[in-house]
């Protein structure tokens, strides 16, 4: 009996925390089953990451829609075909709507390169690096309404004393490729 969650993988980019979800999938560290990756951005390397795993991408352009709330709909109606039982977002640079808050309650997972709840938003890392922090980090948390808010499930953070923004970045990365399946995992268990 496959006791699997289903899940889809929203992402607007190269996909890197994507894959590391699928693998940590395939490889049997996580209790979950990636059906689908849902993506805004055609061009995105993580349709090639997706396919490259016999994941189905649904890739759909916002603009196309007459209303966020008709794009959101459309996703949500491929999510309940799918069964899906929660959502991972993985750099998807999309403020959800309530359209998807509403479907999914509580069910929504996302990865953010920041110890929230400093530094929201989508320049996240600049904005530490700008400001002179020592600790950087990573925060994993279901989301509400408001940008980065929501309930945080796992942070791990790191003090870096240097001057190369890129290699905090990297270091980010690192954290988020771990802690992410950490966090799901634990997540699986409620």
């Amino acid at each position: 009996m496959n006791n699997k969650k289903r899940v889809a993988i929203f992402a607007s980019g190269s996909g890197t925390n994507f894959e590391a979800l699928v693998q940590a999938s395939e490889n049997g560290q996580l209790p979950i089953e990636v059906v689908l990756m849902v993506c805004d951005k055609p061009q995105a390397y993580v349709i090639e990451r997706a396919a490259n795993h016999n994941v189905r991408s649904l890739v759909l352009v916002p603009k196309t829609f007459a209303s966020k709330e008709d794009y959101e709909r459309a996703i949500v109606e491929e999510l309940q075909r799918e069964k899906v039982d929660f959502i991972c977002l993985a750099g998807y640079m999309r403020i959800v709507g309530q359209t998807l808050l509403s479907a999914y309650a509580n069910k929504i997972i996302n990865i953010h390169p920041a110890l929230l709840p400093s530094f929201k938003g989508a320049h996240a890392i600049d904005d530490a690096f700008n400001f002179g922090v020592k600790v950087f980090g990573v925060t994993v948390h279901l989301i509400d309404e408001t940008v980065d808010g929501g309930t945080i499930l796992a942070q791990r953070g790191f003090e870096y004393h240097g001057n190369d923004r890129d290699e905090v970045e990297a270091k980010i990365h690192a954290i988020e490729h771990v802690l992410y399946a950490e966090a799901v995992a634990e997540f699986c268990k409620r």
